[in-house]
């Protein structure tokens, strides 16, 4: 097995694929949350069940909108 860092590999794919399972993962979290799923994994040889809560809406502000010309 080669013990080199996966961020020296030549092979462009095989160096950025630790974000691509980093955005594979927030993906499936997503979804499993739209979805009301529950996402499987195993820790230490124990199956657990994660049910990820939906992200809460971000409110968009917006501000007044400033005099034009001489109108208010």
């Amino acid at each position: 097995m080669n013990k080199q860092p996966i961020e020296t590999a030549r092979d462009a794919d095989l160096r950025l694929s630790p974000q691509a399972m980093q955005r594979a993962a927030r993906r499936a979290r997503e979804l499993a949350a739209q979805t009301g799923t529950a996402i499987v994994v195993s820790r230490n040889g124990v199956i657990e069940y994660i049910h990820p809560q939906p992200e809460p809406a971000v409110a968009q502000l917006q501000e007044q909108r400033g005099p034009y010309g001489d109108k208010p």
